[in-house]
């Protein structure tokens, strides 16, 4: 969690500097989900995330230099320097995406899921998405074939309160998520988002049920970014007051404290893993910023549809 926070306050540094262009989307606050989920997973399982999937990427194991390297587009990055901030993939770590459309993943999740079911896979598809997703067809097709064929699916629903500028409570008549996606005859239930411990063992519970062949299952991860919705967004929508409330529960604030109470931490340790990840990304800057830009007469490399000749 720590490795995310940092590197998104890197991002954030990088992106005034004009280092970082285009759409960033940051996860501060929402570094539990992530975390905890992938305790979960094994490297054999799959993850589809959305546009804010820095942290995801990072949990996976992705690193933070390939990470790092695609946000300033370079060759080195995990897409090639051809997907930027909301479009990170590694095939060999079945993270496929990074899906810039909202609910664009969920349907992509639900066909991998599908390859695994019916080749015999001991797998589960993690699909990572946020309340505004809930509100879109993508979901609901989705969440009525998984249930309908028993699909080895995992949605993670990430409930930050806000689908960009728009309350959950202003789209959705019903804000009972979890109690909803239910109704499509699967496993729901809802999680506090910002304790990761919680969501661990959640999580844990929802893969052996579905690697047990119980179908798919729904997680609402009710979390909240403390972070606009973009760079780009003024975030003039939400009250401080209520921002500064969610502080309160910062995930990161949360496990040290419990850590500390229980004797797992003191402070020269915490300093010690501050130093590591600081350090960690240091470098991955330091990479990214010797790393190459790709040729112009590559920039047809991997399209399709006759592109035009560039020159």
């Amino acid at each position: 969690m720590l490795r995310i926070r940092r590197f998104e306050e890197r991002c954030v540094e990088l992106y005034s500097a004009t280092k970082i262009r285009g759409f960033v989307h940051l996860y501060i606050g929402e570094e539990a989900v992530a975390c905890g989920i992938n305790e979960a997973l094994t490297a054999d399982d799959a993850v589809v995330s959305t546009y804010r999937e820095h942290g995801h990427a990072l949990a996976r194991g992705i690193p933070a230099e390939a990470v790092m390297a695609e946000m300033y587009g370079k060759t080195t990055g995990c897409s090639g320097g051809r997907g930027g901030s909301m479009h990170l993939f590694d095939a060999a770590r079945r993270f496929y995406g990074g899906n810039a459309i909202v609910a664009g993943g969920i349907p992509l999740a639900a066909g991998l899921a599908l390859a695994d079911h019916l080749r015999g896979l001991p797998r589960v598809t993690c699909c990572f998405f946020g309340d505004g997703a809930f509100a879109e067809g993508e979901f609901h097709e989705t969440a009525n074939l998984a249930a309908l064929w028993g699909l080895p699916l995992l949605l993670i629903c990430e409930n930050n309160l806000y689908a960009m500028g728009t309350a959950v409570e202003r789209h959705e008549a019903q804000t009972d998520l979890a109690m909803r996606a239910g109704s499509y005859g699967m496993v729901a239930w809802a999680v506090d988002g910002m304790d990761v411990e919680a969501v661990e063992r959640a999580a844990h519970r929802a893969t052996e049920a579905i690697r047990g062949g119980s179908g798919p299952h729904f997680l609402e991860m009710r979390t909240y970014r403390f972070r606009a919705h973009s760079m780009y967004d003024p975030d003039r929508y939400r009250d401080k007051a209520e921002i500064e409330r969610w502080k309160q529960q910062d995930p990161l604030d949360k496990l040290t404290g419990r850590m500390r109470e229980d004797g797992e931490l003191d402070d020269s340790e915490l300093a010690a893993t501050e130093s590591r990840v600081n350090d960690e990304i240091d470098r991955a800057v330091e990479a990214a910023e010797r790393a190459p830009q790709e040729l112009v007469e590559d920039l047809t490399r991997h399209v399709t549809g006759g592109a035009a000749e560039v020159g």
